[in-house]
């Protein structure tokens, strides 16, 4: 009986492809009698097929059912991918202030997350979502010269000077601790509700999409403008990163108050490439250079034994979150290979984590029947409760271009690695594949290249099937009917969707550095830099910043910059009681304008009791003075200051890169 069963169900599943092939044979009759042998060829090779499957063997026809599949798919991302582009194009810049036509109201320059102002009110500028679509952007004008893009980075490169010293329930500029602020209104004024704050993911996001314009400034000849206007909002980003970076806050869900791993891999970015960019326009910034290997080091802890990417390091879930996947297409660097350090999305770890985070999704009555490598509908996490847990958009795009970002570095390099952490991504894909390396020439590359370009079409092809007519993307489809819910006309979903068709298409961002910048220290440790933060004044660009004939390569840096900073560390010997702590105050407002709330915390990382030493380091101008003290600051909040009197101390002026102050309370 079960037999029977089995074979009526292989049957009905094989009936639409026979069919299909009868169809699209050659007509050299029409008689009865050519009919009749056309459905007799039909019915054996559908009954073959299907003994062949009951019986446990292979089924001859299976290469050209799956090549008959993935040419469908390929069909429709096509298809949808030219329909929805200019669709999805407009719909984001409708939502930038202040001339978007859904923006009506909002700044010049801000980036409203959706016009949704109820049921969810997402009628906010958030940092994060801000400098993620304003990168989209970035990328699409470095690829062709557009000049309505051009207005909207500079006027989002002007909203965002002016972001920086508004003071929020986060902090102000002072000590840099307002950039943690998450989000505002839509007139750049500060949000002062409840919310998960700080979240430090938005000044390094923002610095990376800033920095990209910048350097096609410098490559077209515009350095002076790449330095007066994009480098000082650029210095206080790194600055806060640099400072802050190993201090916990909410991750992009704004749920999680943790170590997140997009935070820490977004901070490793912008740190390695402002250093870059900082360079290319006659600066410098020490406090990248210092903390950058230590933030990838610590990236390390966030790999499980299990066999995927824990996505907060503090987690009452399992941690299985499209968190991570966007962590590795937002990391991408074409130029890296396939570096497990920096999780490049072809490396055996993101892969693995792909299959992972996948998988934990495929419980959802849209993904019924999408088994284990065939694309799916995405959430953020499987636990997930907001509007009860659904795919979002935005999630199953970036499942998408994880995948073609890995099949634009394969066939660059013409070779596939296959590790035994990335084996059972593969083998859902290529059954038959095993460890090892293929070159270009080899029949199981061409498998794996072709296999995970239908797995990849296949995510927009879910994408495609719950679009509404019109191509609006809100942020959820529903996990049930597969409806748009939540958020209307999301300008992430956008961003995320151009993302994923421009990967697709084999068009890539420029390299960040990270093949340079993959090296772990020989030990982690929680080096931070305290910074000094400048209100960014210039924010008005020169008419005509058309293209270069030729690329222009700036002039070799001699000597320090004008603006060279010195990191240094400030040692104290006090001896304290638990639940105090101390702080370095001073007449700069680096060192907090004398106020103990704004000044510098002091690690107790290296306290023992026979050396009782406090320390930090701080980045400061050469050839500053100024006066300081160090003060205890209590459980309860009370301040006991050192006697007088103050301390005085000069940074260097001679381009020195360190120095050190050791110092005993008294």
């Amino acid at each position: 009986m079960d037999t029977i069963y089995n074979l009526k169900q292989v049957l009905l599943s094989n009936h639409d492809f026979t069919t299909s092939l009868v169809s699209n044979a050659t007509d050299y009759s029409t008689s009865p009698l050519t009919y009749f042998v056309m459905h007799l060829v039909s019915s054996l090779l559908v009954v073959g097929a299907a003994f062949h499957t009951v019986l446990g063997l292979p089924d001859p026809l299976d290469p050209l059912r799956e090549k008959r599949n993935s040419d469908i798919i390929k069909r429709s991302a096509d298809s949808f991918i030219q329909t929805e582009t200019p669709i999805a194009l407009n719909n984001l810049l409708c939502n930038i202030g202040s001339s978007g036509c859904r923006a009506s109201g909002a700044a010049s320059g801000a980036v409203v997350a959706s016009p949704s102002k109820s049921s969810p009110d997402y009628w906010y500028t958030w940092t994060r979502d801000a400098a993620l679509v304003s990168k989209l952007v970035v990328d699409r004008f470095t690829n062709e010269y557009n000049t309505t893009l051009q207005n909207t980075i500079q006027a989002y490169a002007a909203a965002q000077a002016k972001l920086q010293g508004v003071s929020n329930p986060s902090g102000s500029l002072s000590n840099g601790a307002g950039l943690g602020e998450p989000k505002f209104m839509v007139d750049l004024t500060q949000f002062t509700g409840d919310w998960g704050r700080p979240q430090r993911d938005g000044p390094p996001l923002r610095a990376t999409a800033l920095i990209d314009y910048g350097k096609w400034l410098v490559s077209n000849g515009y350095a002076d403008t790449a330095k007066n206007i994009i480098w000082p909002i650029v210095k206080n980003d790194l600055a806060y990163t640099a400072q802050y970076w190993n201090n916990t806050g909410f991750d992009l869900w704004e749920e999680v108050n943790s170590s997140s791993f997009w935070t820490i891999a977004a901070s490793h970015r912008a740190l390695v490439a402002g250093s870059a960019f900082a360079k290319s326009v006659g600066s410098s910034c020490s406090a990248c250079d210092a903390v950058a290997p230590q933030v990838l080091c610590f990236q390390q802890s966030f790999w499980s034994n299990s066999g995927y990417i824990i996505s907060n390091l503090v987690n009452y879930r399992s941690g299985k979150d499209i968190n991570s996947v966007l962590t590795s297409i937002h990391s991408f660097d074409p130029a890296a290979g396939c570096d497990v350090n920096t999780f490049q999305p072809c490396s055996d770890r993101a892969l693995a984590n792909h299959k992972v985070v996948v998988d934990s999704m495929r419980f959802w009555g849209v993904n019924s029947g999408r088994t284990a490598g065939k694309a799916a509908a995405v959430g953020r996490y499987p636990e997930d409760v907001y509007y009860h847990g659904n795919p979002w958009y935005l999630a199953t795009l970036a499942a998408a271009e994880q995948l073609y970002d890995a099949l634009y570095v394969w066939k660059k390099q013409g070779s596939i690695t296959v590790t035994s952490t990335s084996l059972a991504f593969f083998k859902d894909l290529v059954s038959s594949v095993s460890t090892g390396t293929y070159s270009s020439s080899s029949s199981t590359y061409t498998s794996i290249i072709n296999a995970v370009t239908t797995y990849a079409d296949g995510f927009i092809d879910v994408v495609a099937q719950y679009t509404p007519s019109d191509g609006s993307l809100t942020e959820q489809f529903d996990k049930d009917s597969g409806a748009a819910i939540s958020a209307t006309h999301l300008t992430w979903s956008y961003a995320s969707f151009l993302s994923a068709a421009a990967r697709r298409a084999g068009i890539v961002p420029s390299s960040w550095g990270a093949a340079s910048a993959n090296s772990l220290p020989g030990s982690c440790a929680a080096s931070t830099v305290a910074g000094s933060y400048a209100t960014a004044t210039a924010t008005s660009f020169p008419a005509n910043l058309t293209p270069a004939s030729t690329t222009v390569t700036p002039p070799a840096q001699t000597g320090c910059a004008s603006d060279h900073e010195v990191l240094v560390t400030f040692n104290e010997k006090v001896t304290t009681s638990p639940g105090q702590t101390v702080k370095l105050v001073g007449s700069i407002a680096a060192l907090g304008n004398w106020a103990p709330a704004s000044g510098v915390a002091l690690s107790a990382s290296q306290y023992t009791s026979s050396n009782p030493t406090w320390y930090t380091t701080i980045s400061l101008p050469q050839g500053a003075s100024f006066t300081y003290k160090y003060v205890v600051v209590n459980s309860d909040g009370s301040v006991k200051w050192e006697s007088d009197p103050d301390r005085s101390y000069a940074v260097a002026s001679n381009c020195v890169a360190t120095a050190t102050i050791n110092d005993t309370w008294r």
